[in-house]
């Protein structure tokens, strides 16, 4: 009988970047269908811009960088930045929302400081942080979720128009079409000292979190699972986020429970779990000791509710990523393990 010719070690082949960033996308699949679902034609507008601009501008300076252009579109990383902040954005934005910052994205936050593998900050989040920065107004047009249409529901058509020309559907205004986030819509009735019990009571909130956000959430957290068992992304960002958002949500909803939102309102709107098992996880820009990475995503959950609460902005995923960003090389430094024969100072 003839025997295979193997030897051992039996280790698995490893995964290249193109690969990665290909599972990445597919665990992006479930949530971008309920962000669909729920929001419309909208968010497939957005992704099929974003995705593109981001493509073309990373062909663009890779050509005037002399670089070749193949190798570096074919890792898909360009692709999935596109697709990351196509995700964050309102599915309403007109056309130049997704173009420009994704464009923004991929040639100064990714190729000016070298290309993958060099960038100290999420690309993604920094074309986020732009827009919301730059153009506030634009990045509010939210549609009404898929069962809170009081009125004018959007099909394709006048989506497109919508986007692309800025036309409205005849007797409707912008504002007509659009409404405020969950989070957005928390933040400024509490400042209009509503209690947290006659919030929750509005239809816009489900049952444990912003009416359809709790889906989207949910599906996002699968596609993360996914991508753990998969040993794409480590256990210690996500768990380290959450955790601690989650810890400081409940000590405040404990403490004063008419002005401050329960920890599974935190953890289920906005885009709290494409954050953290999508965003926060980025290999290049993240903490990548195992002890740092704990630091790192526990900075970010603090951040996120610090900023939700008390900070100008209602979603601050983004914000907290970044300034995390900032932290990461001083997080390794400081929690690196100790090598192996040698012992701590």
């Amino acid at each position: 009988m003839d025997f295979p010719t193997q030897s051992s070690p039996y280790l698995p082949a490893s995964n290249d970047v193109g690969q990665l960033m290909l599972r990445v996308s597919l665990a992006l699949v479930p949530g971008a269908l309920c962000l669909f679902w729920f929001f419309g034609w909208g968010v497939v507008f957005n992704l099929v811009l974003s995705a593109l601009s981001a493509v073309l501008a990373e062909a663009a300076i890779l050509a005037l960088r002399g670089r070749p252009i193949r190798p570096a579109l074919g890792d898909g990383s360009a692709l999935l930045t596109g697709l990351l902040l196509a995700l964050a954005l309102p599915p309403l934005a007109p056309w130049w929302i997704p173009v420009l910052g994704a464009a923004f994205a991929i040639v100064v936050a990714k190729q000016l400081f070298g290309g993958l593998g060099y960038n100290p900050f999420n690309p993604a989040m920094v074309g986020f942080v732009v827009l919301i920065i730059s153009f506030p107004l634009q990045m509010t047009l939210w549609p009404p979720p898929t069962g809170l249409h009081e009125g004018h529901a959007l099909d394709l058509g006048e989506t497109f128009r919508l986007i692309f020309s800025g036309a409205t559907p005849d007797s409707h205004t912008l504002d007509s079409l659009t409404m405020a986030t969950p989070l957005d819509s928390a933040k400024t009735q509490l400042g209009l000292d509503y209690t947290w019990s006659e919030i929750r009571a509005k239809p816009l909130y489900g049952g444990f979190a912003g009416y359809g956000w709790e889906w989207i959430n949910l599906a996002y957290l699968a596609g993360g699972l996914w991508l753990w068992r998969k040993r794409v992304i480590q256990w210690q960002i996500p768990v380290a986020l959450l955790g601690a958002l989650g810890a400081t949500a409940l000590l405040f909803h404990i403490g004063d429970s008419d002005t401050f939102g329960s920890p599974l309102f935190h953890l289920f709107s906005g885009a709290t779990m494409l954050g953290a098992f999508f965003i926060a996880t980025d290999p290049v820009s993240a903490a990548t000791t195992p002890r740092g990475r704990l630091y790192y995503g526990a900075g970010i959950g603090v951040l996120t509710y610090v900023i939700r609460t008390w900070g100008g902005y209602p979603d601050a995923i983004a914000f907290s990523v970044l300034l995390m960003n900032m932290a990461a090389p001083t997080i390794d430094y400081y929690t690196q393990p100790r090598v192996f024969g040698h012992r701590d100072k």
